[in-house]
């Protein structure tokens, strides 16, 4: 199993009022050869690129952000530096950025994280036992930044490599086979405490006869609650999910959220975010699915939420799942919602914890605007 690398990041946020996130749900185009990689890269970097102008612009409410999280396999690599660049000088300080990057071999990842050393020290040393065991610098990695623009605007710069893939990512030959990544990182903000994770899609689910991912986050996260009375406050899972209602999903949820064998206030109050490309994805060299999309936010069932459908989106249960779930459409679109506060500590016996702040589409001039609000077109 990954090992989880605490690490303490500098993000004054505000005290006793909710975080904003907005997922960017936008289309993946992309060929398979060794790995997955954009078929049109400038046209990909330019889709990305207007989320980013949006967001640095701050227009409306949007100065509030807080986390942007984007689908995995998303950034062509080669617009790497002018990711960073626009991150550096356009973001607000206090701001998270979570994107998918092209695939790369494990010998070009070795080369980045070298390269943010600083802040990937210990994930280096465990990439590095991994070199030292074998022949496995020409294997492909699924990697995933998470910038982390600090209250001071230092940009701190995390690399995580997907530790299970897809059945698109395995080959019979080891050498094309998807490189398995050896950790995640639960990054502690300070001086405001909260604490949060980026998984890359699999990880979510992936287990073997041993142990699982997502009950090795559990366990961390219950360690931190009875030693700090802190807990994870937030885990990102960045997908390019051709089936996001999947039963698997379904089912770690469930256990993630349930308590049903033991009690987990660690992760009682975690806040799980579900960001998938939109259902103009199209994968070369795998079987057309028309399933992307339906990104979500899952909450624990002690919220409040009432279940009600509309045009855009749908508050559900997930099928009688111990959960709240707000959980969107199919198309592309910029989705801005707030994080709830923790149940206990919410002062109102009324209330919604988690509103949507603003849904965007595309427009006629290749920016962004609102979707009219959604009716409703019926309860649950």
């Amino acid at each position: 199993m990954p090992k989880i690398i605490d690490t303490k990041v500098n993000l004054a946020f505000p005290l006793g009022h909710h975080l904003h996130c907005l997922i960017a749900q936008l289309p993946n185009h992309l060929h398979k050869t060794s790995g997955f990689h954009p078929v049109e890269e400038q046209q990909q970097w330019q889709a990305i690129n207007s989320v980013l102008e949006l967001v640095a612009a701050g227009e409306g409410n949007l100065k509030k952000l807080h986390f942007l999280l984007f689908p995995e396999s998303s950034l062509p690599v080669s617009c790497l530096d002018q990711l960073l660049a626009t991150v550096d000088q356009g973001f607000r300080p206090n701001t998270v950025t979570m994107i998918g990057v092209e695939h790369v071999s494990l010998r070009e990842y070795r080369r980045y994280l070298e390269r943010f050393k600083a802040d990937n020290q210990a994930a280096i040393e465990l990439v590095d036992q991994d070199i030292d065991s074998g022949d496995v610098l020409d294997m492909p990695v699924n990697w995933c930044l998470v910038l982390v623009k600090e209250a001071d605007s230092r940009l701190r710069v995390f690399l995580e490599a997907k530790s299970h893939p897809f059945h698109g990512e395995e080959f019979i030959d080891k050498y094309h086979d998807l490189y398995r990544g050896r950790h995640f990182y639960l990054l502690r903000s300070r001086a405001s405490c909260f604490n949060f994770m980026a998984i890359i899609c699999l990880d979510y689910l992936y287990r073997d006869l041993y142990s699982s991912n997502i009950k090795q986050i559990i366990d961390h996260a219950n360690q931190l609650y009875f030693s700090t009375r802190q807990g994870l406050d937030a885990l990102f899972v960045i997908q390019c999910n051709p089936k996001p209602e999947h039963q698997a999903y379904r089912d770690v949820v469930s256990g993630f959220y349930g308590e049903y064998l033991e009690d987990t206030p660690g992760v009682r109050e975690t806040v799980t975010v579900f960001g998938n490309a939109s259902d103009e994805t199209l994968l070369e060299g795998v079987p057309l699915s028309t399933g992307f999309g339906q990104s979500s936010v899952v909450i624990n069932r002690h919220h409040r939420l009432e279940q009600v459908v509309s045009e855009e989106f749908v508050a559900d249960d997930f099928a009688g799942a111990p959960v709240c779930r707000l959980r969107f459409g199919r198309g592309t679109r910029l989705l801005y919602f707030n994080l709830p506060l923790h149940h206990e500590i919410d002062p109102r016996s009324s209330r919604v914890p988690l509103k949507v702040h603003a849904i965007l589409q595309r427009s006629a001039e290749e920016g962004w605007e609102k979707v009219q609000s959604a009716t409703f077109v019926g309860g649950i």
